[in-house]
């Protein structure tokens, strides 16, 4: 008895390309939001304070007043 052989021909497909696209769930654009808003927010606010420190440092007042104007932004009392 002889073996069967099965061949498969690669064809081409000449028309219009149709990109498949899965939709991302809510629940995850809005915590991934959250989170990267997160780390800018703590990122920024590190930023501000080592700012803040070095001007006391080198004893800036002005500079003192202009970035403790921008701090206010991160305190919530």
């Amino acid at each position: 008895m002889k073996k069967q052989k099965l061949v498969y021909r690669y064809i081409r497909y000449d028309g219009k390309v149709i990109d498949a696209k899965k939709e991302v769930s809510y629940e995850l654009k809005l915590s991934s939001r959250m989170l990267l808003d997160e780390l800018c927010f703590n990122w920024n606010k590190e930023r501000l304070e080592s700012a803040i420190n070095s001007s006391i440092d080198t004893g800036d007042k002005e500079k003192f007043l202009q970035l403790s104007k921008e701090y206010r932004h991160y305190i919530w009392e």
